[in-house]
C-alpha cells in the first residue's frame, strides 16, 4: 500500500517557503452536524522526515479504523509544529451552503493553528479570503489526503474531533434515536428511517434532508 509522504511539502520548502501546512475537512456529506476542518504543519527538519513509529499510520482518515485514527491523532498533536481545528455550524450550512460553510471551517482551522503559515496544501480546491495565503500560496491536490502527510494528518485530527462531537450529541435524549454515535450524522439507512419516523432536528441540514425526502416522493 502506498502511503502519503512529504514529497509535496519538501518540494514547496525548496522553493523558499517556510511553514507548509495541510488542510482537509470532514463531514461534508453528512445529513446532520457541523462540517469540521483540520490544519496541520510539521517541521521541515532535514535530519528527520517526522516519521511516526510503526504502530502509527498517517493516511486518509477514511482508510483508518477508529482506533488507528485515535492513535494517529494523539501522535500528530504531540509531534506537529502546529495544528488547528475549525468548524461551521449547521445554521451556517443551511444559510450559506456547504461550500461556503466548509471555507469558513478551513479559515477557522488555519487561524486556530496560532502560527504563521506560509503555504497551504489542500485536498482538491483553493480556499478564498485567507490573509497572506492567496492562490499563489496554495496548492490543491486531487485526493491529497492519500498523497500528502500534512493533508492526511489534517483529515485525521478533524475526523477524530467531529466523531467525538457526534458521539456526545448522540447521548442527549432528543438526539439518541438518530444513533449519531454510530452513523456520525451520515445518511445511513437507519438514520434515514429515523428521519422519516421522527422528523428532523435543528442539527439536521435542511437541503440534504429535503433532497433525500424529495427522492422518496418520486419513488
Amino acid at each position: 500500500m502506498t502511503l502519503p509522504d512529504f514529497s509535496f511539502e519538501k518540494s514547496i520548502s525548496k522553493k523558499g517557503y517556510g511553514i507548509v501546512a495541510g488542510v482537509d475537512e470532514v463531514g461534508r456529506g453528512s445529513f446532520a452536524g457541523p462540517v469540521v476542518a483540520g490544519c496541520v504543519a510539521f517541521r521541515q527538519n532535514p535530519n528527520s522526515d517526522n516519521q511516526p513509529p510503526n504502530n502509527i499510520r498517517i493516511n486518509d482518515s477514511k482508510k483508518l479504523n477508529s482506533k488507528q485514527r485515535e492513535l494517529a491523532s494523539f501522535w500528530i498533536k504531540r509531534n506537529a509544529f502546529c495544528y488547528g481545528i475549525g468548524w461551521a455550524s449547521v445554521t451556517q450550512i443551511n444559510k450559506l451552503g456547504i461550500k461556503k460553510a466548509s471555507e469558513i471551517a478551513f479559515r477557522r482551522a488555519i487561524k486556530n493553528c496560532n502560527r504563521r503559515i506560509d503555504y497551504l496544501l489542500i485536498d482538491a480546491f483553493y480556499i478564498p479570503y485567507i490573509k497572506g495565503l492567496r492562490r499563489k500560496n496554495q496548492k490543491p491536490i486531487i485526493k491529497g489526503d492519500t498523497k500528502s502527510v500534512s493533508i492526511a494528518a489534517a483529515s485525521i485530527v478533524a475526523k477524530v474531533y467531529r466523531d467525538k462531537l457526534m458521539d456526545n450529541l448522540s447521548n442527549r435524549p432528543k438526539y439518541k434515536k438518530y444513533a449519531w454515535d454510530k452513523n456520525k450524522g451520515y445518511g445511513t439507512l437507519s438514520h434515514r428511517k429515523a428521519i422519516i419516523k421522527y422528523g428532523t432536528t435543528s442539527l439536521h441540514r435542511k437541503k440534504f434532508v429535503e433532497t433525500f425526502l424529495s427522492g422518496l416522493a418520486l419513488d
